[in-house]
């Protein structure tokens, strides 16, 4: 018999991993292609791809065509609380995040070096506010 926390229980196994968090409150700003995320993370592409793929089947974000580009967004907004929430129930400082639109956003990507080049992990905070 299943238990009825369960969906409680997988949703937070869903978005635990970090990259995925990290993932959710930039989309949550905003709409954002694969090559922008791999920009502002620091990430590979095919290790976003990854994990946008893991959020899409869970139903959180969805990815919607322009031209040659994907864009992610939220399904429902109403994760990010979820994940604020947390973060003040560990005492984590978010970062405060603003998004380039996302017409400028692969514009963006393609005119600076650091979009090419990984980010450092203990500068992610400081990337995600462009």
């Amino acid at each position: 018999m299943a238990n009825s926390l369960d969906p409680i229980s997988e949703l937070l196994q869903v978005i635990s991993p970090p990259a995925r968090l990290e993932i959710l409150l930039l989309v949550g700003a905003g709409e954002a292609c694969v090559c922008y995320l791999e920009s502002r993370l620091g990430y590979r592409q095919a290790y976003i791809s990854q994990h946008l793929m893991a959020l899409r089947q869970a139903g959180l974000i969805e990815a919607q065509r322009e031209g040659k580009f994907i864009f992610y967004k939220l399904v429902d907004p109403k994760i990010l609380p979820i994940i604020k929430q947390a973060a003040v129930f560990v005492n984590v400082k978010l970062p405060e995040i603003n998004i380039a639109s996302p017409k400028d956003q692969c514009s963006i990507v393609g005119s600076t070096e650091s979009a090419t080049s990984p980010v450092p992990k203990d500068h992610r905070e400081l990337t995600l506010i462009i």
